[in-house]
């Protein structure tokens, strides 16, 4: 059974950074495209970043790209959301989720296994 265990939520100023961390449990990192989406009050869901190991350069929503960075240790098997120069209207509980063959895509229905969600909470 595949289990996604996310960490690293919190609450962070304006301006300030947080990295959360999903780590896949019956699975190994590289045999999936691992996929972040965020869903904020009264919003629907959406995807923030993804990254996979047959495809090159990872995948990053419009509202994110040049803050947020995703990364993958295949020795640690946990794929990292570096999330910088956080704003207000980032604020959201966060997903992890995973898709097999490593095929990444924004489509959250395309995905096979979610984690339980992190809230992250941009206030000043």
């Amino acid at each position: 059974e595949v289990q996604l265990v996310e960490s690293g939520g919190g609450l962070v100023q304006p301006g300030g950074s947080l990295t959360l961390n999903c780590t896949p449990s019956g699975i190994t990192v590289h045999e999936l495209a691992i996929g972040w989406f965020r869903q904020a009050p009264g919003k629907n869901r959406e995807a923030v970043s993804c990254i996979a190991t047959s495809q090159g350069a990872p995948y990053y929503a419009d509202s994110v790209r040049g803050r947020f960075t995703i990364a993958r240790d295949i020795a640690e098997h946990t794929v990292y959301l570096q999330m910088d120069r956080l704003t207000v209207e980032d604020t959201a509980v966060y997903y992890c989720a995973a898709l097999k063959p490593a095929l990444c895509t924004a489509n959250d229905a395309m995905y096979d296994f979610w984690g339980q969600g992190t809230q992250v909470t941009v206030s000043s």
